[in-house]
């Protein structure tokens, strides 16, 4: 399964822990997860916090029950190589971010990765026969926080405005 909701990307990994120590351990102890996200960390709003919380899952480190959302603990701490894979293999449009990445023989600034990927996915839907088409307005934003966020986990760098797979 593929999540799609990104949040904006924090300064470091340890806000992500911060976001991660605030989910409840257990499910149905706090009766608004939301408001805990807000009450507990730099989480602003109820929307940023939903989305945390799928990202969250998206990750592997919490996970959504009957009753509520629940951590899930990492035995050894918590691990950023498992969050980092999951990141790649559960966040939908990572792998293909960080494919045109490695496929790009030099840095590629936001803009030009946006066209990279409409090219890409004109040249999908043409062989799918639809058309392929996106607003580019819509999909720079989600773009730039999969970049950052790959950034933070080291899967890519970022040099003045540009980016680079690593």
């Amino acid at each position: 399964m593929k999540f799609k909701p990104v949040p904006d990307p924090p300064a470091d990994f340890a806000a992500i822990e911060t976001i991660h120590r605030a989910v409840p351990t257990e499910p149905d102890s706090v009766d608004d997860c939301c408001g805990e996200l807000v009450a507990e960390t730099p989480v602003s709003t109820r929307d940023d916090a939903a989305t945390w919380l799928t990202f969250l899952r998206a990750l592997e480190a919490a996970e959504e029950t009957d009753t509520g959302f629940q951590r899930r603990d990492f035995a050894s701490g918590f691990d950023a190589d498992r969050v980092r894979r999951a990141f790649r293999e559960r966040v939908h449009g990572v792998e293909t971010v960080l494919e045109v990445l490695a496929e790009a023989d030099r840095s590629l600034t936001l803009e030009e990765m946006s066209r990279y990927l409409a090219d890409r996915e004109a040249r999908v839907g043409a062989s799918r026969g639809t058309t392929g088409e996106s607003e580019d307005d819509a999909r720079a934003p989600r773009v730039e926080r999969l970049l950052e966020w790959a950034v933070l986990f080291d899967l890519a760098e970022r040099t003045d405005g540009r980016y680079r797979s690593r």
